[in-house]
């Protein structure tokens, strides 16, 4: 099997990580059936989050030279979130997203942060599982909104005996 390591984010690694970042944004464009998610060259919006959450934030995994993961954090007073965190398609499975965690967990643990939290997508149940079976098994803050759209919803969601849309 092929080694994965798990380092910080130089800036040699731009072109891979923009990569991720629009492979992140063609999975949210099918799980919700929205080709318009991300815009016309979504893999820039990983130039947004870099400068957001600064270079020292930010991971990828490779494999052979290879960047095949990307993971990061936003601190926000003494809470952290995870953002992103992506693994190629034709990667996944093999713990690398788990590696990737476990480095955010470890940059953490030098800090005063006291909570880390992910924000997946509602409809990305993949992730919901993933991360779940990784601790993250409180409930904090939940966004709610109203759809003026006309965009299609599932409704088999169902929180704390209340049913929604996802």
């Amino acid at each position: 099997m092929v080694e994965v390591l798990i380092r910080k984010y130089s800036e040699e690694d731009r072109a891979s990580c923009r990569g991720l970042w629009e492979e992140l944004t063609v999975r949210h464009r099918e799980i919700y059936d929205d080709p318009t998610i991300g815009g016309d060259d979504p893999g820039l919006y990983f130039d947004k989050h870099l400068a957001q959450a600064g270079p020292e934030h930010i991971f990828v995994a490779t494999e052979e030279g290879a960047i095949v993961g990307l993971s990061g954090y936003l601190v926000s007073g003494n809470e952290a979130c995870v953002e992103p965190l992506v693994v190629r398609k034709s990667r996944r499975g093999r713990g690398i997203g788990t590696m990737l965690l476990e480095a955010v967990g470890n940059d953490l643990d030098k800090t005063a942060i006291k909570y880390l939290t992910v924000k997946p997508a509602a409809r990305n149940v993949e992730a919901l599982e993933f991360f779940r079976k990784r601790g993250f098994d409180k409930l904090g803050m939940i966004e709610l909104f109203q759809d003026f759209s006309g965009t299609k919803w599932r409704k088999d969601a169902k929180l704390l005996g209340m049913e929604f849309e996802y």
